[in-house]
């Protein structure tokens, strides 16, 4: 008999021990690439509390307060226990609210309130308001180009739908809050689809055309001659003369760009805190940089992301 309780408790230990880790796949930005993260959450003895490690930035080490009032808000149980939060790999830097929705999930999923074994197909990206809803994170593109190379799926705000949608080999959902992700990944509903984006509508909307300017016939036969051709332009004169103006309308005479280039454009534009227009994801991009920005600010500056 004493042997039976012995091996019995041994079998709860760890269906325990089993049931207080867990792990859920997400992408970190780095630049234009999205790296993957594997945020590990394991709930232990001693008291209340949590801790997040893996080079956090301050934003990823609030979202634990964020994370606690969001699950509270949701009806769900916040383990009274000692919370670790990995963020591995550990050397890879951290930063923004993106994280917020794998660390609920690992949470749940560490507590049995949530099934383990459905985080392994798909990735999540998404930061949580203190209601439970989601927020539209920024890089979410480069992300869900990731996911899909490794055969995952992505799950992600609502308001990155559009934005997802441009990658259209990898499959993205969406979702408003976290008990709408909790009720797909426990098969009870079926999160929406991004589609991609109908190309053949309003793809060139607004854009300044060349035909709107009157005059500057040398200028115009040149920018005319460059864009057919392929060629590099360079416009010298004074203040005022139209130089902007004309360099403004230029990419109302190229090309489209291929998805390879739109998809890289698309994905600069993503992590630059600027939004897409995704019926003008394939329109090349014009760009006027200060006259005073030096070559380093031109290609990107900065040292954030030096290793």
């Amino acid at each position: 008999m004493s042997r039976c309780r012995a091996r019995r408790a041994a079998t709860l230990a760890t269906e325990w021990r089993i049931m207080s880790l867990a792990v859920v796949h997400s992408r970190a930005q780095y630049g234009v690439s999205a790296p993957p993260v594997q945020v590990e959450v394991h709930l232990s003895g001693g008291l209340p509390g949590m801790s997040i490690v893996g080079l956090p930035e301050t934003a990823v080490k609030e979202s634990k307060d964020r994370v606690r009032a969001a699950l509270l808000c949701a009806h769900f149980d916040m383990p009274q226990r000692r919370i670790t939060v990995n963020l591995a790999p550990a050397d890879l830097p951290k930063d923004g609210g993106r994280f917020d929705l794998p660390i609920a999930l690992g949470i749940l999923a560490a507590s049995g309130q949530l099934p383990s074994d459905v985080l392994a197909s798909h990735e999540f990206l998404g930061e949580l308001a203190l209601t439970g809803e989601l927020r539209a994170v920024h890089g979410a593109l480069p992300a869900v180009i990731a996911a899909g190379q490794q055969g995952r799926g992505m799950v992600l705000p609502s308001g990155n739908a559009d934005e997802a949608a441009l990658a259209a080999t990898a499959e993205a959902r969406t979702a408003s809050t976290l008990l709408e992700v909790c009720a797909f990944l426990r098969g009870e509903t079926c999160l929406p689809r991004s589609e991609p984006i109908d190309q053949d509508r309003g793809t060139l909307g607004a854009m300044p055309d060349l035909a709107d300017v009157r005059g500057q016939v040398a200028a115009r036969r040149a920018l005319e001659v460059a864009a057919a051709g392929g060629h590099n332009l360079l416009m010298s004169g004074p203040p005022g003369s139209g130089k902007s103006m004309l360099a403004q309308r230029l990419p109302s005479l190229l090309p489209l760009l291929d998805e390879s280039q739109a998809l890289e454009a698309a994905a600069v534009r993503s992590i630059s805190h600027g939004g897409i227009d995704a019926y003008r994801w394939r329109v090349p991009a014009y760009r006027a940089p200060h006259h005073t920005a030096s070559g380093v600010a031109l290609v990107g500056g900065g040292c954030e992301f030096h290793q």
